[in-house]
């Protein structure tokens, strides 16, 4: 397999964390919009140094201001990089496709992937921040790093260890992965619409099991052209709907993903067990997180790492996934091509 192929392979989940995180960032700290243009910014390759650098009709649209606007064009760059990356490792996999080693299916697969990806991320800016773009392209990211991990575990198929049973633990893993998306879309959904903050009390809000919601309003996904999301333009019931779901949604995922634990416990031998571990320990981080969130008032560290830890917790799943559909005995050999 071609040498440069497998540093990819190893590079591109870091990067695509990254860009994950770096994403979340953007976000959070209100910098979505720091760039009114894309693929530019303010029509420049790099954040004009003053306004006058800029162009005249971006800088109507939008006042300049640098600290924004760079953390927006670093995510950019960043992603930029990863879809260039992509790019090679399609091009290195299909040019050694006749080598039965080499992994062929999932490099092409992740081309159309990043590909709309791109668009999302310019159509976030162009539709200026519709929460279903937005969410859309948060879980299109999350949909490229499982991909790449899956590739890297694949390429490492001749040294990595295999789960002693795997049908128990393939069920549990998938559907506790999906559940987990749905979790992540929730997430997106609720920091798209503003809704980090719709309840400032825990385990209640608004000192209440069941406050006012309106579930209609919250979830409309598309509401037409030209609207600004920028800071919301949901009222507090529907807001209160969206956040409060994101809370009972994460017992369910947490509840399957403790069962997927568990399989992998009993049914993994010492592979098993080792992933159960770092996976209940990604798991209570992330409650800890997502519970800080609320009591503190959403500090930006931790709802950052919240969704980096989010994306790990899709990693440990994939890998999870990975090695019980591959149980010892079966022993799939390193030379059969993998999907």
């Amino acid at each position: 397999m071609n040498a440069v192929y497998r540093f990819l392979s190893w590079l591109l989940p870091i990067l695509a964390l990254a860009v994950i995180v770096k994403g979340a960032y953007v976000r959070l700290s209100d910098a979505g919009l720091g760039c009114p243009d894309w693929p530019g910014c303010y029509g420049r390759l790099v954040v004009p140094a003053t306004p006058a650098d800029a162009t005249p009709e971006h800088l109507a649209a939008r006042p300049l201001e640098s600290g924004k606007a760079w953390r927006e064009m670093i995510h950019r760059y960043l992603a930029s990089s990863l879809g260039f990356g992509i790019l090679i490792l399609a091009g290195l996999a299909w040019r050694n496709r006749a080598d039965p080693r080499q992994p062929v299916a999932v490099p092409l697969l992740l081309v159309p992937f990043v590909v709309f990806q791109g668009l999302l991320g310019m159509w976030t800016v162009t539709l200026l921040l519709k929460p279903l773009v937005v969410t859309a392209h948060l879980l299109g990211g999350i949909g490229i790093l499982g991909l790449l991990t899956w590739n890297l575990l694949r390429i490492q198929a001749g040294h990595a260890a295999r789960l002693a049973t795997g049908t128990p633990i393939v069920r549990a893993a998938l559907v506790a992965l999906i559940v987990l998306v749905g979790q992540i879309f929730l997430g997106g959904w609720t920091s798209a619409n503003y809704a980090a903050l719709a309840c400032t009390d825990f385990p209640t809000c608004h000192a209440s099991w069941w406050p006012e919601m309106a579930f209609r309003e919250a979830f409309v996904l598309w509401r037409g052209l030209g609207v600004n999301y920028e800071f919301g333009v949901l009222d507090t019931p529907a807001r209160t709907a969206i956040h409060y779901s994101h809370r009972l949604w994460a017992v369910v995922t947490a509840v399957a993903i403790i069962v997927a634990i568990a399989r992998a416990r009993r049914h993994g031998g010492a592979t098993g067990r080792h992933l159960g571990w770092c996976i209940l320990a990604a798991l209570v981080i992330q409650l800890a997180l997502g519970i800080s969130n609320v009591l503190y008032g959403l500090p930006l560290p931790v709802a950052v790492l919240h969704n980096g830890v989010a994306a790990l917790l899709t990693m440990s799943l994939v890998s999870l996934l990975y090695f019980a559909t591959r149980p010892a005995g079966a022993q799939s050999s390193t030379r059969a091509r993998a999907p």
